[in-house]
Order: C-alpha cells, then structure tokens, then sequence
C-alpha cells in the first residue's frame, strides 16, 4: 500500500528540477509552480517573492524525505545566491518549504552532511522557509522537458550521494 506524502523545494529553474525528479525511485507525480511569495494566484510574468518551486509527490516506503533532499543538493549548486546557471532572481532561490518539525530536522542534517563534504564552492546557502502553499504554474510550464527535449536546462547530477 502506498504511503503518499509531498515534499517542497525550489532550486532553479523549475524545469530542470522536473525532469530529474520525475524519475527518482519512489516519485509518483511532479509539478511545477510557485511558492513562497506575496501575491496570490501567481503567474509567470507576476510572482513576487514566490521561487520556481517544485512539488513531489512520493511513496515514503520507496523513497525518504532525506533520500529526496540528497538528490536536490547533488542537482543544483546550493551555494550560490539567487542564480542557477543563467537564471539570475530570488525566483531562482536554493530553497526548501518545511511542512514540519522532521522535515526541519531532516533539512538541517543533510545541509550539515553537505557542508562538510566540500564539494561545493562555498558553504549552502538553501534557505528553510515555512510551507504555506503551492500554486501550480501554467499548463505550458508542466513537463517542459518532455514537450521541449532540448529545452534549456542548468540541473544535472554532479556526483554521488552525501548519505
């Protein structure tokens, strides 16, 4: 039987974030929107403050929140500020959006594992910010890289696991 649960993060552009998770073991459905901003109902051309967020949907007896996490920080740079690739913006924000107090705990010890591994430029500068809702983004936007396979993309496996 299935345990569903969802997970929040934001590390770029949500396209490349997509496509890589979409086929991790134990994801069973992603979609691409936008989080932690001000305004309600935001879109592409009007989401202040809101990051190019990703939601996963995921069977936690397949997979874990922290398994999850370790992929998240192997497929962007978290030490950067505000940019991925050529995507500059708080839109573009290492980020992830904690539902509770394991998550936080979670989030937390693997950012430790990932700072003192140093295999990044500096140390991580992901933010943990509160969840609070998830606003899809606009059907174009969804499965980008299934529809547009040589669309761009600045996401992709840098090396191996932290656990």
């Amino acid at each position: 039987m299935e345990n569903l649960k969802k997970a929040y993060l934001a590390g770029g552009c949500f396209w490349g974030m997509e496509d890589l998770f979409r086929v991790r073991p134990g994801v069973k459905d992603t979609e691409v929107g936008y989080i932690g901003g001000s305004n309600e109902n935001p879109t592409y051309h009007n989401h202040p403050k809101h990051a190019e967020g990703l939601e996963i949907s995921y069977d936690a007896n397949e997979t874990s929140y922290r398994e999850l996490l370790d992929y998240f920080f192997r497929i962007h740079d978290p030490s950067t500020v505000d940019r991925q690739g050529n995507d500059i913006g708080s839109s573009y924000r290492s980020a992830l959006f904690i539902q509770n107090q394991q998550e936080r705990s979670d989030a937390e010890e693997i950012i430790r594992i990932v700072d003192e591994s140093g295999r990044w430029p500096g140390k991580v500068v992901t933010t943990l910010e509160p969840f609070t809702q998830f606003w899809p983004a606009e059907e174009y936007h969804q499965d980008y890289l299934v529809k547009h396979p040589n669309g761009y993309t600045c996401h992709f496996e840098r090396f191996g696991t932290f656990l």
